[in-house]
């Protein structure tokens, strides 16, 4: 038996174990083995890690920069570990240094972006090198490659491109500038005036006080080559503050600086606005500037309905901005109808007829309202407003009665009718007194041509009262004599006399005789005032056959010529009639009555028959006459200072022509005598008759060259789309022209027959402001 004893790791001895007993052959003894040397683990030497290559990629790589413009580019660095970034340069074939641009900076680190700022002009060739080397190896690069480009060319735009003004009144213009790179804007100017506020882009431009055409002009800071003007009229107008604009009714407003021959034309000219109203308007829309209401200082039109409502609005405004509204009618009354008075000529309301006056001086609109009860009741009344507020004044309104010494219809003593009575002239204001006129209602019942006068001081009414039928000739009685003029109002001469025309009706002149009538129909009449006595008159010769045919003088307006200090009959007077005879008149002899050949300056044959008050400008005669059953022209007959007589046959006529009733024309012009434009209205769809109603259609507003009226400028109808269309016409309305706008009454999309939504509208034409 062998005993054996081993030190060692049990696998070392489980191993020998195994290797022993094979040796052996299954024998046993005990052995004795040597400690094994210790083992240890192989020692490995230190590896020195690789460090990883640094990269650099720049962002955009490619870029098209106009010159003067900025573009951003960031570097991107991998593996930089130092964070140390890199560092910029620009390089380029055809350019060096600051031809090649600029940066922002010249380093950066990785992420945040430098500025390129193209050259201010093109490299040759245009391609610049934008490089990006690392700072931590400068072996590593990347580079953009830039294509500098040449700028696209500024460009000024300006609005509004063109418009009016009244003296010292304010506008604000916008400039836009195309390609301004560096957004520099613009830079200001005008040939006159000033500007009280100014910005890159906008400008609040005050006009001077003195009025002509002024220029503004913004010029680009980026170019100054480029600029753009825009042109203003600047007005003096103090106001068209009554009919046909002033007491001589010639229609002519000289003070208009922002319309002119080029600019009145459908590129530039057309409708800007239209305001709403409660019924048509007749009446001729009045405009005043500078007017201290809704919070500001703004210029007004006033406007007058058949529904006896008056309008303050904005004359300017679109859209429209209405600053009060007064409808006159008491408690238990309302406007009038024409089935009342047995006539459709005026159809279907009854109310405003007569275009108001305006006092300048104390701001205070007059005008008469006919209003009633029932079909049989009718009251007038004058009414005396505050333009500020449309407030009644002191002692308004007054109830309207007169009455005569007369025979005529069958007493003593005439009373006036507010029933049969129309208010169809415009009223006039002269030297504190408001005269108010009237005429018939289709020629039915018993009327009179009849003149009041009221005191603007507390609205008293003047002691005298004129009637210019009040007796009957023979047995016949049936007085009329209506002092209608187709709408026209009383022209007043510098000495303050008044002049009327009269229509069919009693007349009782004796051939020759110096001594006054009583009974003036068909006659020119002139009028002392305020004592409202007969001065003088004329009556053409054929005045009973003008009475049988319906052909009264009085159908036709007035128009008072500049007088002159020398040369024969220096004081003149000119007019139409139904009877389509002109009539010039010495209104320091009128010439009278005489049965056998009229003693007038001048008369000559109008080939049409007046239902208008004729235009006068620069020695020309506008007339727009009526042949009946057709469409007329109109006409010009031009005047001669030196012998002081018309030429008899017209020198133009228009291109368009005009229906029933034809026109009352107004003049626009700078002066007596450059710029002229003719203003003429078509109201021959007014849509009623004195037979009953028919449909109504658009009113048509023209524009003619004034010193060549065959040149027709714009009209209404012109612009594509129906983008000028006026409202549908009332007959006898009259164009108001004021600070490059033309302002005109209609009566909305009512046709008479039942079909409208809107019962009145004024439209508002002017410059476009673009």
């Amino acid at each position: 038996m062998i005993r054996a004893h081993w030190t060692g790791t049990p696998a070392f001895l489980a191993g020998f174990a195994i290797v022993l007993i094979a040796g052996l052959g299954g024998c046993t003894g005990t052995a004795t083995r040597q400690p094994a040397p210790p083992v240890t683990s192989p020692v490995t030497p230190p590896v020195t890690p690789a460090v990883a290559p640094i990269s650099v990629t720049v962002s955009p790589g490619t870029s098209s920069v106009i010159v003067g413009q900025n573009q951003p580019f960031t570097a991107t660095l991998v593996n930089d570990s130092s964070n140390k970034g890199v560092n910029w340069a620009l390089s380029g074939s055809g350019c060096s240094g600051a031809t090649c641009g600029g940066l922002s900076a010249t380093s950066s680190a990785s992420g945040v972006a430098v500025t390129y700022r193209a050259p201010g002009s093109v490299p040759n060739p245009a391609t610049v090198t934008l490089t990006a080397t690392s700072v931590a190896d400068t072996t590593k690069t990347a580079t953009a490659t830039i294509t500098v480009g040449a700028a696209p060319p500024v460009s000024v735009t300006i609005t509004p491109k063109r418009g009016g003004l009244v003296l010292a009144q304010a506008l604000t213009f916008t400039a836009t500038v195309t390609n301004d790179v560096a957004g520099a804007g613009v830079t200001w100017a005008a040939t006159s005036g000033a500007f009280s506020g100014q910005t890159a882009t906008t400008a609040t431009y005050v006009a001077p006080a003195s009025p002509g055409s002024i220029t503004v002009t913004a010029t680009s800071v980026a170019d100054t080559t480029k600029n753009a003007t825009a042109t203003i009229g600047v007005t003096d107008l103090a106001g068209v503050t009554t009919y046909h604009n002033d007491l001589s009714r010639d229609g002519a407003n000289v003070q208009e600086y922002a319309l002119n021959t080029t600019n009145v034309t459908s590129a530039t000219f057309g409708k800007l606005f239209s305001c709403t109203v409660d019924g048509a308007v007749y009446a001729q829309p009045l405009w005043v500037p500078n007017v201290n209401i809704g919070g500001g200082t703004h210029n007004v039109i006033v406007v007058a309905t058949m529904r006896d409502s008056v309008y303050v609005l904005d004359a300017d405004t679109n859209p429209c901005q209405t600053y009060w509204k007064q409808t006159l009618i008491p408690t238990g009354e309302t406007y009038g109808n024409n089935s009342d008075v047995v006539s459709a000529d005026i159809f279907p309301d009854i109310g405003i007829l007569g275009t108001p006056v305006i006092d300048p001086a104390t701001n205070i609109i007059y005008l008469v309202t006919k209003t009633k009860t029932s079909s049989t009741n009718y009251i007038q009344r004058l009414h005396a407003l505050n333009l500020l507020t449309g407030a009644e004044q002191t002692n308004s309104p007054v109830v309207i009665s007169a009455s005569v010494a007369g025979n005529c219809e069958g007493g003593t003593t005439i009373l006036f009718n507010a029933l049969t009575e129309n208010q169809r002239p415009g009223l006039a204001l002269s030297n504190g007194i408001v005269y108010v006129a009237w005429a018939s209602h289709g020629d039915n019942g018993m009327y009179h041509g009849w003149v009041l006068g009221y005191q603007t001081a507390n609205l008293a009414a003047v002691p005298a009262v004129f009637n210019d039928t009040p007796n009957k000739l023979g047995t016949t009685a049936y007085c009329k004599g209506g002092i209608w003029m187709s709408g026209g109002a009383p022209a007043f001469d510098s000495a303050g006399n008044m002049y009327v025309l009269t229509g069919n009706g009693i007349f009782d002149g004796t051939s020759g005789s110096a001594t006054l009538p009583t009974d003036f129909s068909d006659s020119y009449l002139k009028l002392s005032t305020p004592t409202l006595g007969v001065l003088d008159y004329f009556t053409p010769f054929n005045q009973g056959a003008l009475d049988t045919n319906d052909s009264d003088v009085g159908s036709s307006g007035t128009a008072v010529l500049i007088d002159t200090t020398s040369g024969p009959n220096q004081h003149l007077l000119v007019g139409g009639s139904k009877g389509q005879i002109f009539f010039l008149l010495n209104r320091d002899n009128m010439g009278k009555y005489n049965s056998t050949a009229d003693t007038v300056v001048q008369e000559w044959q109008g080939h049409s028959s007046s239902f208008q008050t004729p235009g006068f400008w620069n020695n020309n005669l506008y007339y727009f006459g009526v042949v009946f059953g057709s469409t007329t022209a109109g006409t010009v007959f031009t005047f001669n200072p030196t012998t002081r007589l018309f030429g008899t046959t017209s020198t133009a006529t228009t291109p368009s022509q005009f229906g029933f009733a034809g026109a009352t024309p107004s003049i626009s012009a700078s002066s007596a005598t450059a710029n002229g434009i003719l203003w003429a209205i078509d109201t021959a769809n007014f849509g009623t008759s004195d037979q009953g109603a028919a449909l109504a259609g658009p009113a048509v507003l023209h524009a003619f060259d004034a010193s060549n009226i065959a040149t027709e400028l714009w009209n209404s109808s012109q612009a594509t789309g129906g983008r000028d269309t006026a409202g549908n016409a009332v007959k006898f309305t009259v164009p108001t022209v004021a600070n490059g706008k033309v302002y005109i009454g209609t009566r909305g999309n009512d046709d008479t027959q039942g079909h409208g939504t809107t019962f009145g509208e004024i439209d508002v034409y002017g410059l476009l402001p673009n």
